[in-house]
């Protein structure tokens, strides 16, 4: 019988006894229990593997983009929502360990906890294979979102929105802060941004998300949304 790491090991072109990739499906509730690694680390660095290349993606083959333009497909692309839909197709909730309380409470159906497994795998393939095989990889999973995020470029996400909204204000680019609260299998995520005198709080289950949240009130606030 075919085990849901071996059916990732095979679609993302590692082996299954990849001790990298076995950090990589392994959230930090999983890690706590039972003293392991997790994934976390590897998050960091694929996040700015899955950046990178998707802004190659964009340079080289969208050239009639300029650079205002690509940042906002980029943005469109490289976030929680898009990536999250890449890691279900790809399978790695099934094959993720988490922790007992995260798994009675189908936290492997998140959004944050798919889209930061699917960094964490970007990051193992550049471990295992280099930077190129990454590239491509992520290039592969992501092109056709990329295709779509062109053809609407305007269709801005909140904190690119905000970020513009100050900038041509002169109020320089906006602050977060974020803090958490809960349990590790339960966490709420609170993020602050500040931008002039201006300090709005949003919340969700992750960084990313409550950091779209407080940007998205910021911007409705100054235009009475």
């Amino acid at each position: 019988m075919v085990s849901p790491l071996d059916t990732v090991a095979e679609r993302v072109g590692l082996v299954p006894t990849s001790p990298v990739l076995v950090t990589a499906l392994t959230h930090s509730s999983f890690a706590a229990e039972h003293d392991v690694e997790s994934n976390e680390r590897l998050e960091f660095l694929g996040d700015a593997v899955v950046d990178l290349a998707v802004a190659d993606l964009i340079v080289t083959r969208f050239t009639d983009l300029d650079e205002g333009t690509g940042s906002l497909v980029r943005s469109r692309v490289v976030n929680e929502a898009s990536l999250a839909e890449v890691a279900r197709a790809l399978g790695l909730g099934e094959a993720l360990r988490v922790g007992r309380g995260v798994l009675k409470e189908r936290g492997t159906e998140r959004p944050s906890l798919l889209a930061d497994t699917f960094e964490a795998v970007v990051a193992a393939i550049y471990f295992d294979r280099g930077y190129d095989v990454a590239k491509t990889f992520v290039q592969d999973c992501l092109a056709e979102a990329v295709v779509a995020a062109s053809k609407e470029p305007s269709d801005v996400d909140p904190k690119t929105q905000l970020r513009q909204w100050a900038e041509a204000r002169g109020l320089g680019t906006p602050r977060y802060e974020v803090r958490s609260s809960g349990p590790s299998h339960d966490v709420t995520f609170y993020a602050t941004v500040y931008v002039g005198e201006l300090a709005v709080v949003g919340e969700g289950t992750s960084k990313k998300s409550a950091e779209a949240e407080a940007a998205a009130l910021a911007w409705r606030g100054q235009h009475g949304a």
